[in-house]
């Protein structure tokens, strides 16, 4: 496929998992020249044999523009060598990550970094943003970009189209961003907000494991509509209640990520989900389905910030108590069902204030940012969103 060519850039990839994978080899037919991260000493060698990939998307074989590192953390003299540092690795694992990377992140001119996880930090309840900010420091967080959408790993190998949200505090790190990745098959739209991206690509994935769950209680087409649908609604009540814009959830990292990953049996989260409907023990699910669901450990995580919102959200706070206080899926589903009839969309009472600490601890003052908090103040209470 032709286009129109990005500069040329040296992209490492952290995490050589299903996404991190694709992405790889996305940047490598783009031409870039990328080097693919592992800690697997076996995945290294038998990547830059092969050039495929033993645990993940088998059966491609992938640009003879990557080159596999590892299994070390790469030195300063390699990160700073790079134009692009793209993290594709769970969200548990950033912190860790970040420590380890920190001291090679040094001096004015910095490789643009970009995430591609999806999820909250368990125990602290941080987002990615957040997390930067804490290991790298305000100037990095304040730049750091984030990608989120509808993007399954094996579509993208296959070059069908796909979208994305591309967003930072610093929109010139989105466009740049947008640049390295944009392509007729792989298209970018930028954005001023973060923090709903993030929280929209960590949120979904919870409500994923409710749509799997119906489905495998043997409900139909009418039940998934209305759980993509209330989904929603309390995707954007949490998100408008912690600071973020309403509009990114009607985007591609909220509706458009929603949608994906509620309707469809590649999702992981929805697998979970689907086999917990079945009857199947937890333990057991995580123990074989070879791959990372993050709508587990998010769903905690997402608990304790709904509660110290005082927000309201069913759906999520029953996918809490499936996952991690043993409750029946078939009662959750009855208790949901009886609930009385109630307005369909409703803005939380206050709001920002989660948004406000932590642009506090970037050093900006969040009434100048457009996307996140401002609209809070700019619509009250009479913008009709959930």
């Amino acid at each position: 496929m032709s286009s129109s060519p990005a500069p040329k850039s040296r992209v490492l990839v952290l995490g050589a998992g299903n996404f991190g994978s694709c992405l790889a080899d996305h940047l490598g037919d783009c031409d870039h020249d990328v080097f693919l991260w592992s800690r697997d000493p076996g995945f290294v060698e038998y990547f830059n044999v092969h050039h495929r990939n033993p645990h993940y998307l088998k059966d491609h074989e992938f640009s003879a523009n990557i080159h596999a590192l590892g299994p070390e953390i790469p030195d300063k003299e390699t990160v700073q060598q790079m134009d692009v540092l793209l993290f594709a690795i769970p969200t548990e694992g950033v912190r860790e990550t970040l420590t380890k990377l920190q001291p090679s992140l040094t001096g004015e001119q910095l490789p643009l970094m970009i995430f591609v996880n999806k999820g909250i930090e368990t125990g602290t309840q941080a987002l990615t943003l957040e997390i930067i900010a804490d290991t790298c420091g305000s100037r990095i967080a304040r730049e750091a970009t984030f990608i989120s959408g509808p993007s399954f790993a094996k579509e993208i190998v296959r070059r069908q189209p796909t979208s994305v949200s591309v967003a930072s505090l610093t929109e010139s790190q989105a466009e740049k961003a947008s640049e390295v990745f944009h392509q007729p098959w792989f298209r970018c739209y930028t954005g001023r907000d973060p923090i709903g991206l993030e929280l929209a690509g960590a949120l979904k994935n919870v409500y994923a494991i409710a749509a799997g769950m119906a489905d495998g209680l043997g409900y139909e087409n009418n039940t998934r509509a209305s759980l993509i649908t209330r989904g929603l609604a309390e995707m954007t009540k949490i998100g408008t209640a912690y600071g973020a814009s309403p509009l990114t959830f009607l985007g591609l990292a909220g509706v458009g990520d929603l949608f994906l990953t509620c309707s469809s049996s590649s999702s992981r989260n929805y697998t979970v989900g689907y086999r917990l409907g079945k009857g199947e023990a937890l333990e057991d699910i995580i123990r074989t389905l070879g791959s990372v669901a993050e709508g587990v450990t998010t769903a905690k995580g997402l608990q304790k910030i709904i509660d110290e919102m005082d927000v309201t959200a069913c759906l999520a706070t029953e996918i809490y108590q499936v996952l991690y206080e043993g409750k029946d899926v078939k009662m959750s589903v009855q208790e949901l069902l009886s609930r009385p009839p109630s307005r369909e969309l409703v803005l939380p009472k206050k709001t920002g204030e989660h948004a406000k600490r932590l642009l506090k601890k970037l050093g900006l003052d969040a009434s100048i940012n457009g996307d996140i908090v401002k609209h809070t103040s700019q619509y009250g209470h009479e913008c009709p969103v959930p």
